[in-house]
């Protein structure tokens, strides 16, 4: 047991320490979408796929987490992992961002979040249409180099932190892989505020 105790405090230091390396990486405006409070004193990066169940059933929580708390730098990190229909919806949500602007992908974001059914080049320019997007423009986007080295960027810095599943998060310096519930997430963020 203590040996376990010993190997986990030094996986999280290790965490800690990779964490540091990679601040910038990690909420570089060029491969995330930063919302929330982008002044928060607390920043809550979260690695996401579309296609995750976690990732969806997190969803509204995390929402709640930061409208409800108001101090927390949000930021998004596409990264697909779950196979061809995640890859394609993760293109088109950054290549939304390209023509549209950050306000058009978070409202693409959520009701990628939220979509049921199949994801193919149909579906999403048809709710892309629905939204007041310009579809054609965004699918003429999808295979952009642009578009790819966000993906590119964001699967090199998970496997740096040996993130191999989704939703992972990263609430300050402290590394978490796996879905949190809400109120796990409000402790993370009170336990930071108290050491910082």
């Amino acid at each position: 047991e203590v040996f376990e105790q010993r190997q986990a405090a030094q996986a999280a230091e290790r965490d800690r320490m990779m964490l540091q390396a990679l601040a910038g990486e990690l909420q570089d405006p060029e491969t995330s979408w930063i919302g929330g409070d982008p002044e928060g004193d607390v920043t809550v990066i979260e690695f996401m796929d579309y296609r995750c169940g976690y990732c969806r059933r997190a969803h509204p929580e995390v929402e709640e987490l930061i409208a409800s708390d108001g101090d927390i730098r949000y930021v998004l990190k596409e990264f697909p992992i779950l196979g061809e229909q995640s890859v394609l919806a993760a293109r088109f949500a950054i290549a939304t961002r390209l023509v549209e602007g950050d306000a058009a992908y978070k409202r693409m974001h959520d009701a990628l979040m939220t979509m049921q059914g199949d994801i193919n080049e149909l579906s999403l320019e048809l709710m892309a249409e629905e939204m007041g997007f310009k579809a054609e423009a965004i699918a003429a986007r999808l295979g952009d180099e642009e578009v790819t080295a966000v993906i590119r960027a964001n699967h090199a810095l998970a496997q740096q932190l040996q993130i191999n599943g989704t939703p992972s998060y990263v609430f300050g310096s402290e590394l978490v892989r796996g879905y949190v519930p809400l109120d796990g997430m409000r402790q993370i963020v009170a336990e930071i505020r108290q050491e910082g």
